[in-house]
């Protein structure tokens, strides 16, 4: 049994964890908040109420915590001032473990949105040089299979999420002559479980820990629907030089803004969001590691066709 702190744990990947790690039954769970202490969370969470701007706060918060796992939203601290102090902090107070803010892919190119994982993967790299003070596991599951079961609900907290690849409507899109681009996906509860299975790991943490559950071309991905959905996908395809210029020439991009962000700045950052999603996967981004499978051969993925079987077949009773 460890002691384990989770920041941002009111994510909704964060709860899948969570709820994996309670599942175990093993470890003291602390969840690191802003604010007041939330009500209902069960009796095996402890709360501590944390300011990230103060460095002194997080030390005391994180003591005698062995593991730290970090959901905080890059995308909301340019500068990612609240997991820099997270981590020194975490030094400081003699953490053993720290999972950054990842959860995604392999690579961050063409996503902007994504720049502060960049950042810290920077950040913890310089961190351990030239010796080592904090290990550390980058873990990068992919793109989540469950959003291609879109718009259904797959999981207890992960809501669905649109791709380039719409199963619902039978239509993809894709960058012409990158059709045999690869992507990971990897189902959120495989993931959760595999997080919970790495912090039980004693051996030493690897710095990238890509989890592999599937691993598929986009044409690869366009034939599975294919068959699950019993017809032809309507394929666009846009060029990698207008995608690099902005332009996205396809009929139709993401659709599901949110709820707090205007129609009319949805409708340019879904834009941005679809450019970047069909650039960064041409450019393998997406194509991640398998460094967990490697520490956890005999794990039996949820494999593609197997998931989403259910989904459709379901759907289209």
């Amino acid at each position: 049994m460890v002691t384990i702190a989770i920041a941002g744990g009111s994510g909704q990947v964060a709860q899948e964890v969570i709820d994996a790690l309670v599942a175990t039954n093993k470890h003291e769970i602390i969840l690191l908040t802003r604010s007041a202490p939330k009500e209902n969370i069960g009796t095996s969470i402890t709360q501590r109420v944390v300011d990230y701007n103060n460095t002194d706060d997080l030390v005391n918060a994180l003591r005698g915590v062995h593991t730290v796992l970090s959901f905080i939203q890059v995308l909301l601290d340019v500068d990612q001032k609240s997991q820099k102090n997270l981590i020194d902090a975490a030094v400081l107070a003699g953490v053993k473990r720290f999972a950054p803010s990842e959860y995604g892919s392999a690579g961050t190119m063409h996503m902007p949105w994504w720049d502060g994982k960049q950042k810290i993967r920077q950040y913890l790299k310089e961190l351990n040089e030239p010796c080592k003070v904090l290990e550390y596991c980058l873990f990068q599951p992919g793109l989540f299979l469950n959003y291609l079961a879109y718009p259904h609900k797959t999981s207890k907290h992960l809501s669905p999420l649109g791709t380039v690849f719409d199963f619902q409507n039978s239509r993809a899109i894709t960058v012409d002559g990158y059709e045999t681009a690869a992507l990971t996906l990897t189902t959120v509860t495989d993931f959760a479980t595999l997080v919970a299975k790495t912090i039980e790991y004693e051996g030493e943490w690897p710095a990238v820990g890509g989890l592999q559950g599937n691993k598929l071309t986009v044409k690869q991905i366009i034939e599975v629907g294919e068959k699950l959905r019993g017809r032809p996908f309507a394929v666009e395809k846009v060029t990698l030089e207008d995608l690099e210029k902005g332009i996205l020439t396809s009929s139709w991009c993401l659709e599901v803004p949110h709820k707090a962000v205007s129609a009319e700045a949805a409708e340019q950052m879904l834009k941005q969001v679809t450019i970047g999603m069909l650039l960064s996967t041409a450019k393998g981004a997406w194509e991640g590691s398998d460094e967990i499978n490697q520490l956890f051969p005999d794990y039996l993925f949820t494999r593609i066709e197997d998931f989403l079987a259910g989904v459709w077949h379901e759907a289209s009773a």
